[in-house]
């Protein structure tokens, strides 16, 4: 089992090591930083908290095939793997943030992210390289060092059923956003599973991963609204798939969907304010890990006995909880005792 834990670059560069060199004392196997324009730089980032912390895996959670070339992404992800000796993950998706600012058009996405992929793997070997895809061009061009691995892994993230299937041929683990529903799940797991035995891969060949937002309390009411504002935009935005939501009735119906249906995705989640009480807890639930330790501890055994090998929290502190007291309790109350639970 993984664990992650995710930042994005808003804060002092140094408070966000100082969190991942945390997350490594509790016990976390991975820190990823956003690729979130127009955030502090991710690279950046992940170089200050490489040097921060000596064994936890470190990576962009994701970056895309649109913001940067595939050999520009190549560079980096291979430099910071020499700078991290040898931590790195690519976290590689279809993107969402910035492009309507900069104009950026993203053709084919899921092809893009196959021969991106695949000209990052190559480059990987030092030789000149060329790669005349749909999407990705590159003429007779090779890094100028060479990477100090041959193959790092690659983490692909996508909900939609095209991105898991490619993933399920290609990639080292498969980030499905906001699943904390055990149905929405085993949606997933069967996907992988169909995809990767028609790959010739063993579906435990691939990791798959859960990317939650996490806010624990006491009082299961704080933690619940900690989430409520950051649900409406996940669940009424309609830039993230779902399976099984609207067949469980947990999914927000159209006339409230149309109240935001205008919301663009820089303005963030102070827009969905305009929705916040038709999200109703079990909504929450179903994208989220929340409530007091012991209801997580309980989704979190679910998660597992439907296939899900690994979580990657974002931390939305309940009233009166810090980020840290959040982070510690879940690896203490939740974390570890459902791992027993699962072993046992």
């Amino acid at each position: 089992m993984t664990l992650g834990l995710l930042m994005a670059g808003h804060s002092d560069p140094f408070v966000h090591a100082d969190l991942a060199s945390f997350a490594e004392e509790l016990g976390f196997t991975d820190v990823w930083m956003a690729d979130e324009r127009f955030y502090r730089e991710v690279y950046s980032l992940l170089t200050v908290i490489a040097m921060r912390t000596k064994r936890i895996n470190i990576g962009p959670c994701v970056t895309d095939p649109f913001s940067r070339h595939a050999a520009l992404t190549a560079m980096a992800i291979y430099t910071l793997d020499d700078i991290s000796k040898g931590r790195a993950i690519l976290g590689f998706g279809a993107g969402v943030s910035g492009f309507a600012e900069m104009g950026t058009p993203r053709p084919k996405p899921v092809r893009a992210l196959r021969e991106s992929i695949e000209l990052i793997r190559a480059l990987a070997t030092g030789e000149e390289v060329s790669y005349a895809g749909e999407v990705v061009k590159f003429d007779a061009g090779k890094l100028g060092f060479k990477p100090g691995r041959a193959r790092l892994p690659v983490w692909l993230a996508g909900n939609g059923p095209q991105v898991q299937q490619l993933g399920a041929k290609i990639a080292d683990a498969i980030i499905m956003e906001a699943c904390g529903n055990a149905i929405e799940a085993s949606s997933f797991a069967a996907r992988v599973r169909e995809s990767a035995t028609a790959a010739g891969r063993k579906p435990g060949e691939v990791h798959l991963v859960a990317r939650l937002n996490v806010s624990l309390s006491d009082d299961a009411a704080d933690a619940y609204d900690a989430l409520r504002l950051r649900s409406a935009r996940t669940l009424a935005s309609g830039r993230t798939h779902f399976d099984t939501l609207e067949a469980q009735g947990l999914a927000v119906p159209a006339p409230v969907r149309e109240k935001v249906a205008h919301v663009a995705y820089k303005e963030g989640a102070p827009p969905y304010e305009a929705i916040r009480a038709d999200i109703s807890n079990k909504m929450i639930e179903a994208i989220s890990l929340v409530g007091t330790p012991a209801q997580i501890k309980k989704q979190l055994a679910a998660l597992f006995e439907a296939g899900i090998g690994g979580v990657i929290l974002s931390a939305l502190p309940a009233k009166g909880v810090t980020v840290q007291q959040t982070l510690e309790r879940f690896v203490r109350e939740c974390w570890q005792p459902a791992l027993q639970q699962a072993k046992g």
